[in-house]
């Protein structure tokens, strides 16, 4: 007969030990989050030890397979909890990169168990300093588990209906429901990282527009302002996009952006048109008009331009960047005055706008007010000191007055 594990005897021996366990645990998770600080999204990092009971069913259910008493690998344990799929692999990257590792094991990855999940683990030794500080714990190695929230949400559902259970569910309809429901969450967590994938996408056009529409305001307005040349138009190239009746709004949207950041403002303009013809939501007809007058502006077409942001303003009065882009043209056509006012409206919705006082001062000086205009420029040097047109502006100014 094999023997018998004693278990006051384990009990004990597992025990000696516990405090300094939770105290490792504790300078791991703290370790794994410095590790992992540099990224953009900071996952969340739980720490846990096994506690005598789990520690003794494990036990147990090892010799009955026929195995001797084992080391327990998992007593300490740290979960990294991740947003999106993307963020395993840097995770794991950085964990391998930072811990000597022992084995990593990548659960449901290769075989399917019916309601498994995915996860990663990661065996790591116990840094020598953390060791050094705490003492030994009975076992070299801790073990870390990367996730997402959902797989994570599901691994804690599972363990509990599945894994702890005495019976597992052997019902078919009750089968199907649990497999139903981790296919669910699977297919969530894709859908998720789509659908990030697609925002990062649509806020890099969205950059470069802005940043090309910035560029162009430069251009636009007073050289004396501004270093450098005036830049050449971007050549106009053929309408080359999808004629899909039945694409969605935000395909249409990512196409004409990218259209747009290409220097193809007749293709973006249709597409912006098209898009405003499906009659979409005024919070989406607003952008939409609001984008469609930035590509006319580029065009250098200032009426339809203002009649965009007009437009974009009826479906939406408290966009004060589009009251400063409907400033900004009347600017270019000389139309001071009403640029004045569109600035103004702008920055009484938002008054923490350097770069809209500094075009409402450049407004003021083409007026004749210099001390309003004055006003302005040192308001938004206050804001952003290192503004060089802005204090070539005030230099400007400061001739203007004393003449």
């Amino acid at each position: 007969m094999k023997n018998i594990p004693n278990q006051d005897d384990l009990r004990k021996k597992f025990e000696a030990h516990a405090e300094r366990r939770v105290n490792i645990v504790r300078e791991l998770s703290v370790r794994i989050e410095e590790t992992l600080a540099p990224l953009s999204v900071h996952p969340t990092i739980k720490g846990r030890t096994k506690n005598f009971d789990s520690y003794y069913k494990k036990v147990l259910k090892i010799l009955k397979s026929g195995g001797t008493l084992p080391q327990i690998t998992d007593l300490m344990g740290v979960r990294v909890v991740c947003p999106f799929i993307e963020n395993l692999s840097v995770v794991e990257e950085l964990i391998t990169k930072t811990f000597d590792m022992v084995e990593i094991e990548r659960k449901g990855h290769y075989t399917f168990r019916e309601f498994g999940y995915e996860s990663t683990h990661l065996l790591i030794k116990i840094p020598p300093d953390i060791t050094a500080k705490h003492g030994k714990a009975d076992t070299d190695v801790a073990e870390i588990q990367i996730r997402t929230i959902l797989q994570d949400a599901w691994a804690e559902v599972e363990h509990e209906l599945v894994y702890k259970a005495e019976f597992n569910p052997f019902d078919t309809p009750m089968k199907r429901k649990l497999a139903a429901v981790n296919a669910s969450l699977s297919l969530a967590d894709i859908i998720f990282q789509e659908i990030r994938t697609y925002q990062r996408q649509l806020n890099g056009e969205l950059a470069k527009r802005r940043e090309s529409f910035f560029h162009k305001i430069e251009d636009a307005n007073d050289a004396f302002l501004f270093s450098g040349e005036m830049s050449e138009p971007a050549p106009e190239m053929p309408i080359a996009f999808m004629e899909h009746t039945t694409a969605s709004i935000d395909d249409m949207l990512l196409l004409a952006l990218s259209a747009h950041n290409g220097g193809r403002f007749d293709e973006a303009t249709t597409l912006y048109s098209r898009i405003l013809e499906l009659n979409p939501e005024k919070s989406i007809c607003a952008l939409i008009y609001k984008h469609r007058g930035m590509a006319n502006f580029a065009q250098s077409k200032y009426n339809d331009a203002i009649d965009d942001f007009s437009r974009s303003l009826e479906m939406d009065d408290k966009s004060y960047k589009v009251y400063y882009y409907r400033g900004v043209v009347k600017s270019v056509t000389d139309a001071y005055p009403d640029a004045i006012e569109d600035f103004s409206r702008s920055l009484e919705i938002n008054p923490y706008q350097s770069f809209c006082l500094f075009r409402r001062g450049q407004a003021y000086y083409h007026s004749g007010d210099y001390p309003r205009a004055l006003a302005d420029c040192e308001a938004s040097l206050a804001m952003e000191p290192a503004n060089e047109a802005a204090k070539k502006f005030k230099d400007l100014l400061h001739k203007k007055l004393r003449m």
